[in-house]
């Protein structure tokens, strides 16, 4: 056994997440794809969509501290 082994005994550890995702991704190619889908719905937004929520929130009114405090 190599001493660079005897000091990092990690290095060569892998987690059982990794193991999981390894096996689900081998059983389901698929799976890439629509995680790709998903995230195109969620976040990959296209410059339009950004533009009309910055002009939503240039008009968004400030909420009190306590909105149920009688002024």
């Amino acid at each position: 056994m190599k001493l660079i082994d005897l000091m990092l005994p990690a290095r060569n550890y892998e987690s059982e997440h990794t193991r999981f995702m390894r096996a689900l991704m081998e059983g389901k190619p698929e799976f890439a794809q629509a995680q790709q889908k998903g995230r195109a719905l969620w976040w990959d937004k296209e410059p339009q969509a950004l533009a009309e929520r910055r002009t939503m929130d240039e008009g968004r009114v400030a909420q009190p501290a306590y909105v149920y405090q009688t002024e």
